[in-house]
């Protein structure tokens, strides 16, 4: 009998949020490569997400769904959240790792108030919800893996406007991650991952004075990629990580400034 893979999810019922494109199309991309059925979940991508499902399903065999919602909207994060507890009457692994795109996306045009709203709606209020609600779920069910998505530099600092806006928000999340997991303990594990400087839409047009500033800022000298954080996600989901609970753990290529 052959042993099980390292990392394995076979069968396992997980949910990732903002699965369209981005961090979470590789976390989603991964999860189905280690064998979980993945729902995966877009604000408006619809046909990104459907084209990714499909992709999947037939690459790794495992059942997929996509489910749409505005998370910043109360009543389509609780309908989604039922919706999707219940589309394999239950779930297994849960990540949340949607969030607003100030950089690249509309958003980007907003004014600093309305970024925070924002911010606070999707990033904050959608994660902790979503996770009460989810962990509730979970905890009866007696077992269960919550996944957050913080950022390496929100309590270090990072100038500008921006870095004021995402480590408000990112703060939050890492702070709630550890006070969830002991809520939660021992049915439930809960845990954070920290990306550094990750090479997604933004970091794809970034211009020169940021690309050399991530090679000087990361010891490993280059960007991460998304596939670096689904390589860690798959692991602190997995029963390998099974002694893994309340961290926030940076995946940074080392930065430490």
């Amino acid at each position: 009998m052959n042993p099980p893979t390292f990392g394995s999810l076979a069968g396992f019922r997980t949910v990732v949020t903002g699965s369209s494109s981005g961090i979470g199309r590789a976390i989603a991309t991964e999860f189905a490569r280690a064998g979980a059925h993945v729902l995966l979940h877009c604000r408006s991508s619809e046909a990104a997400a459907c084209a990714l499902a499909d992709e999947l399903a037939r690459h790794f065999g495992g059942r997929t769904a996509v489910l749409t919602a505005d998370l910043g909207i109360a009543e389509q994060r609780d309908t989604f959240c039922r919706r999707a507890w219940n589309e394999w009457d239950g779930v297994d692994v849960w990540v949340n790792n949607a969030g607003v795109d100030l950089l690249t996306g509309p958003a980007a045009r907003l004014d600093y108030a309305e970024k925070l709203r924002l911010l606070l709606e999707v990033d904050v209020t959608a994660t902790v919800l979503l996770s009460r609600w989810v962990g509730e779920q979970m905890q009866a069910a007696g077992q269960g893996v919550i996944l957050n998505i913080g950022w390496d530099q929100a309590d270090r600092g990072m100038e500008g406007a921006s870095g004021e806006l995402f480590a408000t928000a990112k703060n939050a999340v890492m702070g709630f991650t550890r006070s969830l997991a002991v809520s939660l303990a021992p049915q439930v594990r809960v845990n954070c991952i920290a990306p550094g400087w990750i090479r997604t839409a933004w970091g794809e047009q970034a211009g020169d004075v940021w690309q050399e500033r991530v090679r000087r800022e990361t010891p490993l000298g280059r960007w991460g990629e998304p596939q670096d954080i689904a390589a860690l996600a798959r692991f602190l989901c997995s029963p390998d990580a099974a002694y893994l609970t309340g961290q926030v753990i940076n995946a940074n290529g080392g930065a430490i400034r």
